[in-house]
Order: structure tokens, then C-alpha cells, then sequence
């Protein structure tokens, strides 16, 4: 019932902020507008984390007010997620001379390994109207300033290995996080439909983190290394902006 009735509420927010702003995009007009924007990255690790794992893909949410001066601000969440693991002997203390892990049943364990993490920030930057069909389109910059989080995911299949269970996965997992920032440059094109509105470019991320475990039992003992983590990616995504269609009529006098 509550999820229920959560979801009515953002579904009628959503449409009264449609109405609210709702404005019709002219080939001469700048307006304003906010903005939903669902995006893909796929990223290239650089620095330190280029040491623990490979490259990885990007899913974005993006909720943005763009002003009649085209100056973007906004918020967004970014989910991290990847297969390759570079630190793959983290399990050498408790696996036997063959490598393998044996379960409580006796049998070699069966462990799988992954990237997972996020990329949260506050953004602002500016939408430049050349190469563009309108004043709303063109050359985009937006700069970020948030939170970068990462860590090794560990599955076991029907969690039969004792070794690691539950808080003992934490003493592996490697759990990483510090400031970062991000630079995006790109195009991004806002027509007079709420489908065709996309944007496309590239995006470099720099974060300074440190490991928030207080013991790795691998290592047997606390990480306090600092880190640089890295990120290239190329980055494309779908922009919903809260406007009218235009009516396509011209007048002539």
C-alpha cells in the first residue's frame, strides 16, 4: 500500500511539474526547463583502479533545471557495474594449495567476482547553441562534484562457504570511496518532441578514495593507502524535458 501510494504521488508530481513548466520549443526561442535524463557510459578505469578492475559500463539518472541562459544544475546517481577483477588473490589465505575454496559441504566452493559501485554528484554547466537547429541544442560542458564508491562483489552460489559469509565477505570486499569530480563535453540536442531529445560525448572522472574497512583479512591489516581512481568513458543518454510539443504553424505578414 505504501509503495502504492508512492508511486501515485510521484506519478501526479510528475505531471503537475509538466504543466507548471510546460513551454513549446521555436527554432529562436531559449527557454526554460527541467529535465529527466537516463544515460550509458562505457568507462575505461585509469590510476589505481586500473589495478583492481577492468573496464566497466555506467548506468545514469539525471534529474536537471536548464535556465532561458542555457546554464545547467542538477543532481545524479550513476550505477557502476563490471566483471573483470584484476585482485584476484585476495582468497590465498583460505583457499587450499590448488587455489580453490572448499565449502561446508566439503566441496570446492563456486565464487564469482564483480565490480559494483556508484557515482553520485551535484552538476552545473552550460549548453553552447552552435552546429545546433535551436537555441536549446549545442555544444554541452557540465563539471560534477560528488562521491565515488566502488568495491569487489562477492557471490557464492547457495552461500555455503563459512569463510565467507555474511560480515566475513567485508574483510575482502575491498570497499573503497573519497570525493571525486567529473568533466563531461558533448552535444545535446533539445527538439520540439519529448523523444527525440538526446545528448552524446565524453566524460573523465578523478576521485580520491581510500579503502573504508577497518581490517582486511587478507593482508591482516588496516588499508590506509591513498588512492587515485580514474574513469574514461563515452557517455550517451535520453533527455526528457518537461515541455509542450510545439504546433508547427507559421504566420506571415
Amino acid at each position: 500500500m505504501k509503495l502504492k501510494t508512492a508511486t501515485l504521488f510521484f506519478v501526479f508530481s510528475f505531471l503537475s511539474l509538466s504543466k507548471i513548466f510546460a513551454q513549446s520549443i521555436t527554432k529562436d526561442s531559449c527557454i526554460f526547463t527541467p529535465m529527466f535524463t537516463f544515460s550509458y557510459s562505457y568507462q575505461i578505469p585509469g590510476a589505481n583502479l586500473a589495478d583492481r578492475f577492468g573496464d566497466n559500463s555506467n548506468i545514469g539518472f539525471n534529474f536537471l533545471i536548464k535556465t532561458n541562459k542555457n546554464w545547467i544544475a542538477g543532481v545524479d546517481f550513476n550505477y557502476l557495474f563490471g566483471g573483470k577483477i584484476k585482485e584476484n588473490n585476495i582468497f590465498d589465505s583460505i583457499s587450499t594449495s590448488s587455489g580453490e575454496i572448499i565449502d561446508g559441504n566439503g566441496m570446492i566452493a563456486d565464487i564469482k567476482l564483480y565490480e559494483r559501485g556508484f557515482y553520485t554528484s551535484v552538476k552545473f554547466g552550460k549548453i553552447f547553441p552552435v552546429l545546433s537547429s535551436n537555441k536549446n541544442s549545442g555544444i554541452m560542458l557540465i563539471g560534477s562534484v560528488g562521491l565515488l564508491q566502488h568495491k569487489i562483489r562477492i557471490e557464492v552460489t547457495d552461500n555455503v562457504a563459512p569463510q565467507l559469509k555474511d560480515d566475513y565477505k567485508k574483510g575482502y570486499d575491498r570497499l573503497t570511496n573519497g570525493l571525486g569530480i567529473s568533466e563531461f563535453v558533448g552535444y545535446a540536442y533539445l527538439g520540439n518532441s519529448r523523444t527525440a531529445n538526446f545528448f552524446a560525448g565524453i566524460e573523465f572522472t578523478q576521485a580520491w578514495t581510500q579503502c573504508r574497512r577497518d581490517f582486511n583479512f587478507d593482508t591482516m591489516q588496516k588499508d590506509t593507502s591513498k588512492r587515485l581512481d580514474l574513469l574514461y568513458g563515452i557517455k550517451v543518454g535520453w533527455i526528457i524535458p518537461l515541455y509542450k510539443r510545439q504546433v508547427s504553424e507559421f504566420y506571415y505578414y
